[in-house]
């Protein structure tokens, strides 16, 4: 197989494989995984009824006691998108492998206890008399925190879209005054889908004027006017993997005041971007470009963290904050998004998604981050 064939194709066992040695050293027989996304990184399964049981130790027959049920809805998806494991049809598909483990007297099984709700866990308990339930929170999101090189390709190219969408959408000159926040809103993700998204990564932000202070403004009719800010932050979601990516634009000759802030997001950005470096705590990569808006007396105005992990989910781990924990690993993509919000008068957020690596992070969002001024 082509290099670039393998990055077409992920390597489903081996990422099993690795969760294998994670439940070795917790000495877990198996583990219960319940979270769809999770089930999507191990199998490549993208029904929406699943439950994966993961024999732990790596011996013959392993994935022979790694089945996935799902229900009858899924017969023939479950048997094409995973040819590699037993699947179990049952409506009740937890439940059903959760009687398999007991049946093949798996002794400590885990579950994702940040995923499951107090009924369903209740329900566990109903059913693995003779297996001791053991909480493992977070174990295939650690794994999925560094992205393979098929996981890069597919974030390259919600990327790409994403950058794609927002030339289209400059070049129609759809960005101008009289416009509603929600018709930008709009035209930018019909651009996307044209593009080739599969789906939006999430409700995306257009945010003018005196809106664009608010972090997560909703987009709504306000009208877009001369002089305002215009707050854009969006993604678009191919092959299941995300892109995030913000620009402020300002409509008409900016203000001095304007160029001002612009100009510090912009240098705080560009140092968050440039601490992105294997074996970097998370919330140093935070305080490298909180410090830059402190320094100029406007630290308060930063009302959140620097950025996220992103790929399967628009967030994941790691979180970048003052509060974040841990450190970089290469291959972890993240995003870098600091902003300055003057409540009631306007504010900027520039983002771009980025994968950690030796030697300088790879920039995948490729917008120019230079003030643009929409005529």
């Amino acid at each position: 197989m082509s290099a670039d064939a393998a990055r077409r194709a992920p390597d489903y066992a081996a990422r099993r494989g690795a969760l294998r040695s994670l439940l070795v050293e917790n000495e877990i027989d198996g583990l219960l995984v319940t979270d769809l996304v999770n089930v999507r990184y191990l199998t490549g399964f993208t029904g929406s009824n699943a439950a994966l049981l993961v024999y732990s130790w790596d011996t013959p027959g392993a994935e022979e006691r790694t089945v996935i049920g799902t229900d009858g809805r899924y017969d023939t998806q479950v048997g094409e998108q995973v040819p590699d494991l037993c699947a179990e049809i049952a409506r009740a598909s937890t439940r059903r492998v959760l009687e398999l483990a007991g049946e093949w007297q798996f002794g400590r099984v885990g579950y994702e206890s940040h995923v499951v709700t107090v009924d369903q866990h209740r329900g566990f308990e109903e059913l693995t008399t003779g297996l001791e339930l053991v909480a493992t929170p977070g174990l295939v999101e650690q794994l999925r925190m560094v992205k393979d090189d098929y996981e890069v390709d597919r974030l390259r190219a919600a990327c790409a879209v994403g950058d794609a969408a927002l030339a289209v959408l400059l070049e129609r000159g759809s960005l101008r005054p009289g416009r509603t926040e929600r018709q930008v809103a709009r035209e930018l993700e019909w651009a996307m889908f044209e593009l080739g998204a599969d789906a939006v990564a999430f409700e995306t932000i257009v945010a003018a004027g005196a809106n664009s202070a608010v972090p997560h403004h909703r987009p709504t009719d306000a009208v877009l006017a001369t002089g305002d800010f215009v707050k854009i932050d969006f993604g678009a979601v191919v092959g299941g993997y995300h892109s995030d990516m913000t620009r402020t634009f300002v409509l008409g000759r900016p203000a001095d005041w304007q160029r001002e802030v612009y100009a510090l997001v912009q240098q705080a950005q560009r140092a968050g971007c440039e601490a992105l470096a294997p074996g970097v705590p998370v919330a140093d990569v935070d305080a490298a470009a909180r410090a830059v808006i402190a320094e100029a007396g406007h630290g308060s105005l930063f009302v959140h963290g620097l950025g996220h992990g992103v790929g399967l989910r628009i967030h994941e781990a790691p979180g970048i904050a003052k509060t974040g924990t841990g450190t970089l690993l290469s291959g972890v993509a993240v995003t870098v998004e600091p902003g300055v919000y003057f409540p009631g008068r306007g504010g900027v957020r520039i983002e771009d998604t980025l994968v950690v690596r030796e030697g300088g992070p790879e920039l995948l969002t490729n917008t120019s981050k230079d003030l643009t001024v929409v005529d």
